[in-house]
């Protein structure tokens, strides 16, 4: 099975069971009166649509170079990330927003309504599923070395974070007592805090690429490494690197024996570009520029 069709596969579970817990939990929130639970529904909601997100987008980055996209589409995966990272972060502000507003609800002596056991049963289940999806996905992810797919996991891993919340919140709120209430709406606005934590984590990296950030100082230490262990290459200098998408691309110049012939200086960029392709991966570019010797 092709990466591409991988991606798809691992996507299409968790958006199947996205949907279904969508469902679940808005009946779950709505009949047992768990503003709670309806946040951690619309969390769902968010995890589906980036779902949909990855799909469009990584179809697209799958596609080869072509006149439009000299180097590849692969960015277009990483754009998929942010749309998810900007969707965990709409999501948390929502549930922030939401739980604030019934605490100062309580504090102004409004009293909440207690949430029903079939809320708690809702955040139970969800726990379960999200989790299970979460390992799924992010063990493929890693595997096929996608961001976008393993930013998705992180998706995942949140919604049963917030789940988390929700049990205690609500489980508190229905075995505690009518004062104890309060605790519904404090567990989504302790949630909703983490959740913020995640996004960003997942927002900075995809914006570093998408504005051509230089690869880590111990990876192009790395690069320079793979370049010097060739014979008879020296000096390399003017090393600039990117990603794009899954891949990553480098361009340097290198100095050689200004006495050596067309060929064998032809096969000195080759042998980089092999080391480079095989501790990278065959998606990788290098560009070498070839100067003589000072």
């Amino acid at each position: 099975m092709t990466r591409e069709k991988e991606i798809y596969k691992v996507t299409l579970v968790g958006g199947v069971a996205n949907l279904l817990l969508v469902g679940f939990k808005f009946i779950a929130g709505t009949v047992g009166h768990s503003g709670a639970m309806l946040a951690d529904a619309v969390h769902s909601l968010s995890d589906f649509l980036t779902d949909v997100v990855v799909l469009i987008f990584v179809g697209i980055s799958a596609k080869p170079q072509d006149e439009s996209h000299d180097f590849g589409h692969g960015k277009f995966e990483t754009i998929a990330t942010l749309f998810i990272g900007l969707a965990l972060v709409a999501a948390a502000l929502g549930i922030v927003v939401s739980g604030a507003g019934k605490l100062a609800a309580w504090l102004q002596g409004e009293s909440l309504p207690s949430p029903g056991k079939i809320a708690l049963w809702g955040a139970l289940v969800s726990i379960v599923v999200k989790e299970l999806l979460y390992q799924y996905t992010a063990i493929k992810g890693r595997k096929l070395e996608s961001k976008a797919v393993v930013a998705n996991a992180w998706h995942h891993r949140s919604d049963s974070l917030s789940s988390i919340g929700c049990a205690i919140g609500i489980g508190g709120a229905i075995f505690l007592g009518d004062r104890w209430t309060v605790l519904d709406p404090l567990a989504s606005i302790v949630v909703g805090a983490m959740l913020v934590k995640v996004a960003w984590d997942l927002l900075v990296p995809s914006v570093g690429e998408l504005t051509e950030q230089s690869l880590p100082d111990s990876t192009e230490k790395e690069i320079m490494g793979l370049i010097e262990s060739v014979e008879g290459v020296c000096q390399p200098h003017n090393l600039r690197t990117r990603r794009i998408g899954n891949r990553i691309a480098a361009e340097v110049h290198i100095r050689l024996d200004g006495a050596m012939t067309l060929n064998e200086a032809h096969e000195k960029a080759s042998a980089i570009e092999r080391l480079f392709k095989g501790r990278f991966g065959n998606n990788a570019h290098i560009i070498i520029h070839m100067e003589p010797k000072k």
